[in-house]
């Protein structure tokens, strides 16, 4: 990959950054500038959630080049929580415990080495979505009080001031 090319090309390699189309509202990824749907111009950025489901999946045991060393692994489609179907790599899972509609997220991992000089090409790939443990913090039900800004020294004391 040429070194402008992924610079380009980083929000959709990192973020999963596609594009909503303003007229029927299709979220598009990869960006495309022009809607499948109705085939109207679509460039209103949509980052996504990086949730979704694998949809079909096959694993790839004789590699092409460049990918040698990380045979065998498995490459899905998966359909993201916001409607487009993504290819992309399965990683931390075993080909035994892939399940067609198995729940996965996104994680960026490196997807290979480019040249002699062995740049790392970093990108997408998705694993098994982790279960929110219960033993986890609740978010909080309403934003943080933020207080009003120290006036004096004396209020930006970490020992307790006493009290008048």
């Amino acid at each position: 990959m040429e070194v402008a090319r992924y610079w380009r090309t980083t929000g959709q390699r990192y973020q999963l950054v596609g594009e909503v189309c303003p007229n029927c509202g299709n979220r598009i990824f990869p960006p495309r500038d022009v809607c499948p749907v109705c085939e109207k111009e679509a460039r209103t950025p949509f980052t996504f959630s990086g949730k979704g489901e694998v949809y079909s999946y096959s694993t790839i045991h004789v590699a092409p080049e460049g990918f040698e060393k990380f045979a065998p692994y498995t490459v899905a489609l998966v359909r993201l929580a916001e409607g487009p179907l993504v290819t992309a790599q399965l990683t931390d899972v075993d080909e035994d415990e892939i399940r067609i509609g198995m729940p996965v997220e996104m994680v960026t991992r490196v997807l290979r080495e480019d040249g002699e000089r062995g740049m790392l090409v970093y990108g997408y790939k998705f694993r098994p979505a982790r279960p929110v443990s219960a033993d986890a913090p609740k978010a909080a039900a309403a934003p943080a009080r933020v207080t009003e800004p120290a006036t004096n020294m004396s209020e930006l004391s970490l020992v307790p001031q006493p009290t008048a």
